[in-house]
């Protein structure tokens, strides 16, 4: 078996991986990124879309914003819509007075790469971590089948697992590590549709038939949810019926209608939470997906990768370079009030879009609701300051 070495290994090159990996690169430290995907796939995987402000001046911090900023744009405005009406909220005149920044998860990840290669940085794509051995130990190593099938070993000093909830990291993890898990009884079917945004605002939609999003990504894609029965196949729905539910459920005939096209790609997410304490067991350490999992109904998982990526490489900067390892040592106090902050905001934008008892579509919602919550949401300025920092903030 070939064995190979790093200071840090990093398994996954999503936006924590790929933000830790430049910054320990900037930082001088030697660390390989191993992606069990081609460049290709990692480069196109459509996934989140909104950057929180903390996660834009992360970004500017370190020199990783310049494709953002070109080709991103600001967002500040939800709308939500009932059968009995809409309001909207212009949550960047609310809470703390920020914005989102719109731009798609693939586009960040296209640039990450390309910055941590062109400074010289070493990605190893078709790497698929096989397990992570002697975490408890000083010298822990990963076995990697690459893509010709042949197996190498890395040896390490630190691993940095940010491979997702079903990555090498979690299974490496001993049976004492805390585990919650949280099934949200929802589904969402995923839709990217080829079509410009017909919002100028985030568009939530409770319907008795079941939840509908309308989030916008670039000017001629926009990303769809509509709410399905668990179990649904992703194909199940003809694009005919997509549009006839999208419709209804959002109003177009009352509202206006929605700009159609083709749909390039559509996924079922069944939302789920999970957390794992602590976030470090002797030389790994987790950060993003693999540190926790959060549903998409706030759009808070890839902005918890951001912040948790830059408190783990100034930790392990600080470690490998200057024998301090008072970061290390408290990473995980520092990272779980925000990942605790973002699930119960999560959790309260699940019962707010689908309501707190029967969560699959029903024929009406419970009496009362969801005039109640909205009502409270758009008449409150209390309660639109509260929202507003949560869901700008991390």
């Amino acid at each position: 078996m070939d064995e190979r070495t790093a200071d840090v290994v990093i398994l996954g090159a999503g936006p924590a991986g790929l933000v830790l990996a430049n910054l320990l690169r900037r930082d001088g430290v030697d660390c390989v990124v191993l992606e069990r995907a081609d460049r290709e796939h990692v480069q196109t995987r459509a996934r989140a879309g909104f950057l929180a402000a903390n996660s834009v001046r992360v970004l500017d911090r370190h020199g990783l914003s310049a494709g953002l900023h070109e080709r991103g744009h600001t967002h500040h405005t939800c709308e939500f819509r009932t059968e009995e009406g809409r309001f909207r909220l212009d949550y960047s005149g609310l809470g703390l007075g920020e914005q989102h920044t719109v731009y798609p998860q693939q586009h960040l990840v296209t640039d990450l790469l390309a910055q941590f290669l062109d400074s010289g940085g070493q990605v190893r794509f078709g790497a698929e971590a096989l397990a992570v051995h002697d975490a408890d130990g000083e010298r822990p190593s990963v076995s990697v089948r690459e893509g010709d099938g042949t197996t190498t070993r890395w040896r390490a000093r630190y691993v940095a697992g940010c491979d997702g909830r079903h990555g090498a990291a979690r299974t490496a993890l001993p049976p004492t590590t805390r585990y919650q898990h949280r099934d949200h009884q929802v589904s969402w079917l995923g839709l990217l549709v080829e079509a410009p945004p017909s919002l100028d605002a985030v568009g939530y939609a409770v319907h008795p038939r079941g939840f509908a999003g309308h989030m916008a990504r670039t000017a001629t894609t926009t990303r769809y949810y509509l709410q399905c029965e668990r179990g649904t196949p992703a194909d199940a729905w003809s694009e005919e019926r997509i549009w006839e539910e999208l419709d209804l459920r959002m109003g177009a005939q009352k509202y206006g209608p929605l700009h159609r096209g083709p749909v390039i790609q559509r996924t079922v997410v069944d939302l789920q939470s999970d957390l794992l304490e602590p976030l470090r067991h002797g030389s790994l350490l987790l950060a993003g997906d693999a540190a926790s999992l959060l549903s998409p109904s706030a759009a808070k998982g890839a902005n918890l990768a951001i912040l948790e990526a830059e408190l783990l490489a100034g930790a392990l900067a600080d470690d490998l370079l200057r024998a301090d390892p008072r970061g290390l040592d408290t990473y995980s106090e520092r990272c779980l009030p925000y990942i605790h902050r973002a699930q119960a905001f999560s959790r309260w934008m699940i019962d707010l879009l689908h309501g707190p008892e029967g969560r699959d579509p029903a024929p009406a919602p419970p009496r009362g609701w969801p005039r109640a919550d909205l009502a409270s949401l758009r008449d409150s300025r209390a309660e639109q300051d509260w929202f507003a920092e949560h869901y700008v903030g991390v």
